[in-house]
């Protein structure tokens, strides 16, 4: 089974930038989607961005679209949500999670979690 690691959140001024980072363990990552969530307090989990095994087709929730770019490196296992222009209502605790679906945008299509990076943007 793939573990996943998310790092690199922090509090950041709106206007500005962060880049996630979610690392897999186990030799299989290349073959899953990849895709990134966020929950706010109170709120329930929604989609941000997904990425397909290969790279070649991406999916972005029309909140972040044009903001957030989300890449892999799949000869280092690792995955990344580059995030600008951030706004408050950004701030959540991010997730990335693994699919065996090929255009997955729904949380129930996912599972191997990470354990979140809080992302706080200040007005």
């Amino acid at each position: 089974q793939v573990q996943l690691v998310e790092s690199g959140g922090g509090l950041v001024q709106a206007g500005g930038s962060l880049r996630l980072s979610c690392a897999a363990s186990g030799r299989t990552f290349s073959t899953y989607t990849m895709g990134w969530f966020r929950q706010a307090p109170g709120k329930e989990r929604e989609f941000v961005a997904a990425i397909s095994w290969s790279g070649a087709s991406t999916y972005y929730a029309d909140s972040v679209k044009g903001r957030f770019t989300i890449s892999r490196d799949n000869a280092k296992n690792t995955g990344y949500l580059q995030m600008n222009s951030l706004k408050p209502e950004d701030t959540a605790v991010y997730y990335c999670a693994l699919s065996r679906r090929p255009n997955a945008i729904m949380y129930y299509e996912y599972n191997g979690w990470g354990q979140g990076t809080q992302v706080t943007v200040s007005s």
